[in-house]
């Protein structure tokens, strides 16, 4: 079985606004209360509560007088509320995320519902009184429907994420490139495929849209709290940010489909963006480039088609080794962007040469793994398997870089 995701825009009534409200709302109050309270065991026992503990709350809540209203809300809203809350506090305890945070009305608001759910023509069926919603499915949804996710944006737009199942395994390739890429901020890639290197210039999404952006948030803090005024400026700057981020995905969408479409595997390092962002000169265009997003849908889609997305260690020494005599200099400052190798007297642009590097030392990783890969397009080092250069080097380290100009 596959699972596939689908994100529509939906194109509710007035009346149905207001029933989604609710369900927002509902969703929202609870997923605070049940952290809250589970924050409150564990300083008290030293164990959080479980999924089924934090359900068993739920039909006292609705019996009271003070929180009767959340009978109102459809029971798979708030039962898969909690699983997303205990989900999320494992991935914490587990070390791939940060701690569950509080949610606010003002952010992006969004309720998921598990089962009951109907995909139409030109609409979709959502249970607990809310009924069919027109919707653009602009992609067929050709499987089970396991779960939709319906959001509502801060410029106040809505879609839905329908996630379904089709019949099949996953497919596996050995045919196609081999691409190594080194993601920057000038560049925002340079990807060797072995034969050539082809560098993909960062968009600055942001950069692009920060005049109009200041300008309309210095107009938004000097309306008044609560006003229609201020709602109306909040959604201006709402729907700025919207067109920031659509035209990031849609670069990062484009890319990574054109990287994964024609190749068996690509290698990219495990970079440390939480740390690199501590760079307060860095950490706006870090940001902005969106590298942890590219990363993801390209996992995804490689996936999809059965081809490997290759991490290397954030370690590996990718700007300081000689792509041609695997030389390794001891320092190589931001500001030497080419260098020439003092061991063989290669010429070398910096980040040609780590994304050389790092598919190299993915196809090694590979060929570790006993994964076959084959040399479509271009020569697959190393010839011999050699040893990768985080245990040892193959020359003395001491040499100097020999920066050019």
């Amino acid at each position: 079985m596959q699972r596939k995701v689908v994100k529509i825009r939906i194109y509710p009534t007035v009346e149905q606004q207001h029933k989604l409200a609710q369900a927002f709302g509902c969703a929202r109050w609870w997923w605070n209360y049940a952290l809250n309270k589970s924050v409150e065991t564990y300083r008290e026992t030293g164990k959080g509560l479980g999924q089924s503990a934090l359900n068993a709350l739920l039909p006292a809540l609705k019996k009271s007088e003070e929180t009767k209203w959340l009978g109102d809300c459809y029971s798979q809203v708030l039962q898969a509320a909690t699983l997303n809350l205990t989900t999320a506090y494992k991935n914490f305890f587990e070390g791939r995320a940060g701690f569950p945070k509080f949610k606010s009305k003002k952010g992006k608001q969004s309720v998921q519902y598990p089962q009951n759910v109907a995909s139409l023509e030109n609409a979709i069926k959502i249970p607990g009184g809310i009924g069919e919603i027109k919707a653009s499915i602009h992609r067929p949804i050709d499987g089970k429907i396991k779960t939709v996710t319906l959001s509502k944006t801060p410029s106040g737009k809505y879609f839905a994420s329908v996630l379904f199942e089709i019949e099949g395994e996953t497919p596996k390739t050995t045919e196609g490139k081999i691409y190594g890429i080194d993601l920057g901020v000038k560049h925002f890639a340079v990807v060797s495929d072995g034969a050539k290197i082809s560098k993909y210039d960062n968009p600055k999404h942001l950069a692009k849209h920060e005049k109009n952006l200041k300008r309309k948030q210095r107009k938004l803090y000097r309306k008044k709290d609560g006003s229609k005024t201020r709602e109306r400026y909040r959604k201006l700057v709402a729907k700025v940010h919207e067109r920031v981020a659509n035209a990031r995905q849609d670069f990062l969408h484009k890319l990574s489909y054109k990287l994964s479409s024609d190749s068996q595997a690509v290698i990219v390092e495990n970079l440390h963006v939480k740390g690199m962002v501590q760079n307060h000169n860095l950490a706006k265009a870090i940001s902005d480039c969106g590298w942890g997003t590219f990363v993801n849908f390209l996992a995804y889609k490689l996936e999809r088609k059965g081809a490997k997305l290759v991490e290397i260690d954030r370690w590996f020494p990718s700007s300081k080794l000689c792509s041609n005599c695997y030389h390794q200099v001891s320092e190589m400052p931001l500001d030497v962007r080419e260098w020439i190798c003092p061991n063989c007297g290669t010429k070398h642009d910096r980040d040609g040469n780590a994304a050389t590097n790092i598919r190299e030392e993915g196809i090694r990783i590979i060929k570790a793994d006993g994964t076959a890969a084959s040399a479509s397009g271009g020569e697959v080092r190393p010839k011999t398997g050699r040893k990768s250069v985080l245990r040892h080097s193959l020359v003395k380290l001491e040499a100097p870089t020999i920066p050019l100009g």
